[in-house]
């Protein structure tokens, strides 16, 4: 790499620097300067907005950072300023838990935490800490919808400021300006995940116009959990370069003729992916029904709006599954039969504002009651 000198100063380019003295240059690193980097780590919570959490973020710079999680610090934060604790007594405690790079920061990394008290103990607003799953053997893969939001209109992109678009039918997997609207946001998130290590699987333009869906996978319930979050984090603040808000609302559209939003829980554990008999697969889906109401109240505030037997949903009061089924609660997907009855299942209840992390424990401490 060529470095020159100007006006005898020194000039930074990447990692070296060089100077010009009797017309010779000279190659130094930074390393031999003693000249330490400086890093950006975005840390992440949830806070304890209800019905809702929200996501939050503060920025700390560390010198010569190695980018592996054993080496970031626990943080602090004011707690009564993000609906965790009471002025009196208001410092709550940042666990780093998962760390990737921050494709859009120089220098950046993104490190997702968890919340604790003060005294080291999980914050009651940490849905992460009430995974049992220390060994990884539940897989899941979360399918995240979400609206496009116009803050002008108050409306998703590709509806007038007066009046509705043409009735869902044509946006699904749609292509061209007429009815995929946003997709420049939707490419770039996707290279965003990509290239800050998340598992990200697929994009898609969904059934309601500036309604999109992005997919994630992980071995193992906290990892899904943190690269979801970590997904939406990105795009949230894509977002805020564009103007445009990330509704991630159940059915922002109300009672209307269109299709909500929801976070379909993909999941198998050793038992699924080997199965081989149909009769696995029952008994693990009929141990769902005793617990539908403790299901329900992790899903996602709203979803009575959502879970109505309509726009391919099962009723919120009902239980049911089925092959292939997706007005079911339950959906077992045709490739599991194909394969002899192998594989996973599909919880479809979850909602487009569900915590991962908690939806993935309760699907975990619900199949763990299954006598098979």
């Amino acid at each position: 790499m060529l470095l020159f000198e100007k006006n005898n100063c020194f000039l930074q380019k990447e990692d070296y620097f060089c100077s010009t003295i009797t017309e010779k240059s000279i190659f130094v690193t930074k390393s031999s300067l003693n000249i330490m980097a400086k890093s950006k780590l975005e840390y992440i919570w949830l806070d304890g907005n209800k019905p809702t959490q929200s996501l939050r973020s503060k920025t700390k710079i560390e010198n010569n950072f190695s980018g592996k999680l054993e080496y970031l610090d626990m943080w602090s934060f004011d707690g009564s300023s993000t609906q965790q604790a009471e002025g009196g007594s208001s410092d709550c405690l940042l666990k780093p838990v998962y760390v990737c790079p921050d494709p859009a920061r120089r220098d950046g990394y993104l490190v997702m935490c968890e919340v604790l008290n003060a005294d080291g103990t999980p914050h009651v607003t940490n849905g992460r800490a009430t995974i049992e799953d220390d060994d990884n053997d539940f897989w899941f893969g979360f399918e995240q919808e979400y609206f496009l939001w116009d803050p002008e209109t108050n409306k998703p992109l590709g509806f007038p400021a007066n009046g509705f678009p043409e009735p869902q039918g044509p946006y699904y997997c749609s292509v061209g300006a007429k009815n995929a609207y946003g997709r420049e946001i939707i490419e770039e998130h996707m290279d965003l995940c990509i290239d800050a290590g998340l598992n990200i699987e697929g994009i898609n333009a969904e059934v309601a116009a500036g309604q999109w869906e992005f997919q994630m996978f992980a071995k193992g319930a906290k990892q899904a959990g943190d690269e979801i979050w970590l997904g939406r984090y990105l795009l949230e603040r894509l977002g805020e370069k564009y103007g445009v808000a990330i509704n991630w609302h159940c059915k922002p559209l109300g009672e209307l003729d269109w299709n909500g939003s929801g976070m379909h829980a993909n999941f198998s554990n050793t038992a699924l992916r080997t199965a081989g008999k149909q009769e696995t697969y029952d008994v693990i889906c009929q141990s769902f029904e005793p617990f539908v109401k403790e299901h329900i109240e992790v899903y996602g505030a709203d979803n009575h709006m959502r879970l109505t037997g309509k726009h391919e949903t099962a009723s919120i009061h009902d239980f049911s599954y089925g092959v292939s089924d997706r007005g079911a609660s339950i959906r077992i997907p045709i490739a599991v039969v194909e394969k002899g009855w192998k594989g996973w299942l599909e919880d479809r209840r979850p909602n487009s504002a569900a915590d991962p992390y908690k939806v993935a424990a309760r699907i975990i401490k619900t199949v763990k009651t299954a006598k098979i």
